[in-house]
């Protein structure tokens, strides 16, 4: 029996996961599992893009060591980052990480040559130093040897798929993300490009989601002794692969994809591209088969994984277990963070920006860890309620509850609070939404699943959801009042 093979990259971590339809049912199994840790060198942040590389192969021969055959291989990653080729084809330097500090006031400047009401217009995207137009222009104004010698611009899962290829083609689901591609012309902004002044002949051809864009090479398949497979562009965007495995019945549903980002929206067949989604800093990412999600990036676990290592390093070691049973015990609502904050979005220690946050808003800083773990999972659960009003006023839907996908819904602590401050039902599954989401795409471009809606279903007969329902209304609600007068949302 044939497997298809999903490489699931996060920003913290990546896997390797077999996936099989046995009677009308999805089984996976996790064949490798690797850390995704971010390099310091010198004054730059950079992801280590050939270890990454590397553990894809890892993942290769785990399969060929078991006997497995492979029908294709799909990647998703994060989105935003980028790498840059040669004349000659080579990588002319390490990934530039997003949480790299280079893009600190790029945004304005951008913003001095297109209106940020016209960058919207013409992107849809929500604006967050991170993005890939402030990454360049950043660069740009930098002088950087990069643009200056760069041939061909491929986001992360396209550049190690030019490793195991060797063909360059960008996904439309992880260039939307970029800030720089215009989902009313199908096609990179010109007129972005220009203005930052970057050549759009580094900007190669955009692939939708279901694209088969080539097999593992020769040279591959020579080192690893394997056969070759097809290698298939799938929602090459995380959470685009993570919002095609929610096991949603209706087309009108919301999601929250959690892990160390939060995002959460619903999927719309069209940009919103109005006024008021520009205000609320709405996003459209490209999903998959003609949709868009509508949605917002929320910082997500990652303030908390943060505390923890800056806790190790000060020798005190928990497990996230631990954490969030002394986060039950400690008081609630003692205090009320804006978990979007800028103090949060570089690494550090998150228990000094918290601290830091707390006295400029007047309020008093938790004291042990416990108290530092409730304070940063009532702030995401009250972000989520804020967000998902939001998401209804945009898509002029009112949704019964929330679909929670990914591992953060193993804090079954997160998963409750959120249920009571957004006072609708939770349901919570599959876990590994972005690796399952990225084997739906395989099997339907392989004939094995007619259409996302019957892949949905597959999901939902596959994965039992957990139900959370919200309780303590009242004290959720009053503490969601005061949760807004404290961050000014």
């Amino acid at each position: 029996m044939t497997h298809v093979l999903a490489f699931d990259l996060g920003a913290s971590s990546g896997r390797a996961v077999l996936g099989r339809l046995v009677d009308g049912k999805i089984e996976i199994e996790e064949l490798h599992r690797f850390a995704n840790d971010p390099v310091q060198a010198g004054s730059r942040l950079h992801w280590d893009i050939l270890r990454l590389l590397h553990e894809l192969k890892q993942g290769l021969l785990k399969a060929k060591h078991r006997g497995i055959a492979i029908s294709s291989i799909g990647i998703d990653t994060w989105g935003v980052d980028f790498g840059l080729l040669g004349r000659d084809g080579e990588l002319l330097g390490n990934p530039i990480h997003y949480r790299d500090p280079h893009t600190n006031g790029k945004m304005e400047s951008v913003f001095a040559k297109v209106p940020a009401e016209e960058v919207f217009a013409r992107t849809g995207i929500q604006f967050m130093s991170i993005n890939t137009l402030y990454q360049l222009s950043s660069l740009k104004d930098a002088g950087s040897f990069l643009l200056q010698e760069g041939r061909d611009f491929l986001m992360i899962p396209a550049l190690l798929r030019y490793y195991l290829t060797g063909e360059k083609h960008n996904e439309f689901s992880l260039a939307t993300t970029s800030q720089l591609f215009n989902p009313l012309t199908g096609a990179w902004d010109a007129r972005l490009l220009e203005a930052i002044g970057v050549d759009a002949s580094l900007f190669g051809p955009v692939v939708q989601p279901g694209t088969r864009v080539g097999r593992l090479s020769d040279a591959i398949c020579e080192e690893l002794g394997i056969d070759s497979a097809p290698v298939i562009a799938v929602a090459e965007h995380d959470t685009g692969s993570a919002v095609a495995a929610v096991p949603a019945k209706d087309q009108s549903f919301a999601y929250l994809s959690c892990g160390t980002w939060s995002l959460i929206g619903t999927e719309v067949s069209a940009p919103v591209l109005t006024e008021r989604a520009r205000e609320l800093n709405f996003t459209n990412e490209g999903g998959v088969y003609g949709t868009y999600r509508l949605l917002k990036n929320i910082m997500g676990l990652w303030i908390l994984q943060e505390c923890r290592r800056a806790w190790e390093r000060a020798g005190q070691s928990y497990t996230f277990p631990e954490l969030v049973q002394l986060a039950a015990e400690a008081e609630p609502f003692a205090a009320f963070i804006d978990v979007d904050d800028e103090l949060f979005l570089q690494p550090g220690d998150m228990a000094a920006q918290i601290r830091t946050y707390c006295v400029r808003t007047g309020q008093e800083a938790p004291e042990g860890p416990g108290a530092y773990v409730r304070v940063i999972l009532e702030g995401l659960a009250f972000k989520y309620r804020n967000s998902l009003e939001q998401t209804e006023e945009l898509a002029g839907s009112t949704f019964d509850g929330l679909h929670m996908v990914g591992g953060g819904i193993q804090n079954t602590l997160l998963c409750q609070w959120t249920a009571n401050a957004i006072g609708k039902p939770v349901w919570a599954g599959p876990i590994e939404g972005s690796a399952i989401g990225n084997m739906l795409v395989q099997w339907i471009t392989n004939g094995e699943l007619k259409d996302i809606w019957e892949a949905r279903r597959v999901v939902a007969n596959s994965f039992p959801l957990v139900v959370y329902e919200p309780n303590e209304q009242e004290l959720w609600h009053s503490a969601y009042e005061a949760f807004k007068a404290k961050t000014g949302l």
